[in-house]
């Protein structure tokens, strides 16, 4: 096949088709079918499991699974791009971690109950590593398929092909889950297991589509023997210039800053609704597909603000409805007779500034970085940083709403979070000329 050069639609769109592929792991997978299954399946014992020679609580457990798989993530990925970068064979990367994360969801089909746990366990724990690790490698594609002026389009074109694909096959997995005598499903465990063996085989179907048009080696590197220690190197080069990249550096932690905000109330906000709210978990399926839905349109309308007022100032201004959104949490009560209605309104702004600021944060860190080859270890710092936000963001929740016995506050923590993120972008100049 002649290689497509950059710039061309169908390598954008080839590009962009591997949120399609992997977006439904992070629905169906991450959100809402599996930690649905994985806690009717170990609810007995009181919630109480067993697992490498210890007693867990089930969702204890599973969360520090995932915590797990991000450190690991996190620990890897630096090391993995700057081989990736200097042997300039990243797509063998991608498509590493792909097939890792899709065979890994696969296995979820044979995870059954306690007896199976060890294969619930493991296979949530490559799951994750598989998708958070190929995501790396894909973002750092964007500067490669693509120039600076068409960034925020094809970022955001990338997560609204995730955000549709997903409510495809979720509103299918959904369909089986509460309504299994239409396909003659009597086992009422094999619907959400057949859902996890869809997931897996649409992730690495759909990937093809990308692995086939994606190019390989485009700077046409010729690595020697010794790749490994080469690509150390090669991130330690990258660690180096960070120092000096005044911009970038600002950008990453502003952009730390605010991924604590965003990806806890991305993990936490259902839980948040359901113990602190009392909202039904029909009623959080029906919000999770509202968030996605309108996400389709927010990735769309801000990539459009961007090109008229510029990332950083489309930036502040999603941070400020976060912001917004974190307060309207915390003024919730439980006891108004419109909550429903409520939160249904918050899922939707959620949902509004949810596909707009993950969009215009990657495409506005490709446009900082440096003319370099490097793509895939710059990105990886961006991941690393964003796994930091998640172990943090997370952990504050948790502590907060432990000491004052309310969840409720933690919304409130979060907001100042944005609030401080906010600032920090504020010293950033708008990035102007192309630089790749």
């Amino acid at each position: 096949m002649k290689s497509l050069q950059k710039g061309d639609e169908k390598l954008i769109n080839a590009w962009a088709f591997y949120d399609w592929a992997n977006s439904v792991y992070s629905l169906v997978i991450a959100t809402a079918v599996f930690p649905i299954y994985y806690e009717s399946v170990t609810n007995g014992n009181n919630g109480k499991v067993h697992f490498l020679g210890t007693d867990f609580n089930n969702t204890t457990l599973l969360s520090y699974s995932l915590s797990f798989s991000f450190l690991i993530v996190a620990l890897l990925s630096p090391i993995l791009s700057g081989i990736a970068d200097y042997t300039g064979n990243k797509k063998k990367f991608l498509k590493f971690f792909c097939y890792l994360g899709s065979v890994a969801v696969i296995s979820l089909f044979f995870f059954t109950g306690q007896d199976t746990l060890w294969i619930g366990i493991l296979g949530t724990v490559l799951a994750s590593i598989g998708f958070w690790g190929s995501i790396v490698f894909y973002n750092s594609y964007l500067p490669e398929i693509a120039y600076p002026e068409q960034h925020d389009r094809v970022s955001a074109k990338g997560f609204m092909c995730g955000y549709l694909g997903s409510l495809v096959l979720l509103g299918f997995s959904l369909t089986m889950v509460m309504k299994p005598e239409w396909f003659g499903i009597t086992d009422p465990s094999l619907p959400a297991r057949l859902s996890f063996l869809a997931v897996g085989v649409w992730w690495m179907g759909f990937a093809q589509i990308t692995f086939y048009f994606l190019p390989n080696n485009v700077y046409h590197k010729k690595p020697e023997k010794d790749f490994i220690f080469k690509g150390i190197k090669e991130l330690r080069n990258v660690l180096y210039s960070l120092k000096k990249l005044v911009a970038l550096k600002q950008f990453l932690t502003a952009f730390f800053l605010y991924s604590i905000g965003v990806q806890t109330v991305i993990l936490l906000a259902g839980l948040y609704g359901k113990k602190e709210l009392g909202i039904d978990t029909s009623k959080l399926i029906i919000i999770i597909l509202i968030i996605n839905l309108v996400a389709i349109f927010g990735a769309f309308v801000f990539s459009r603000i961007s090109e008229k007022i510029g990332n950083i100032k489309t930036l502040k201004i999603t941070i400020l409805i976060w912001g917004g959104i974190c307060v309207a949490a915390y003024l919730l009560d439980a006891k108004n007779e419109n909550i429903d209605l409520q939160f249904y309104g918050l899922g939707a702004t959620i949902g509004m500034v949810l596909g707009a600021i993950q969009s215009l944060s990657r495409s506005t860190y490709s446009k900082l970085l440096p003319d370099t080859e490097d793509h895939a270890t710059y990105f990886s710092f961006f991941d690393v940083t964003e796994k930091g936000a998640i172990v943090l963001g997370t952990f504050i929740f948790g502590f907060v709403g432990a000491i004052t016995d309310s969840m409720r506050n933690s919304f409130f923590i979060l907001a100042i979070f944005f609030l401080l993120g906010f600032i920090v972008l504020s010293f950033i100049k708008e990035p102007q000329e192309p630089n790749k």
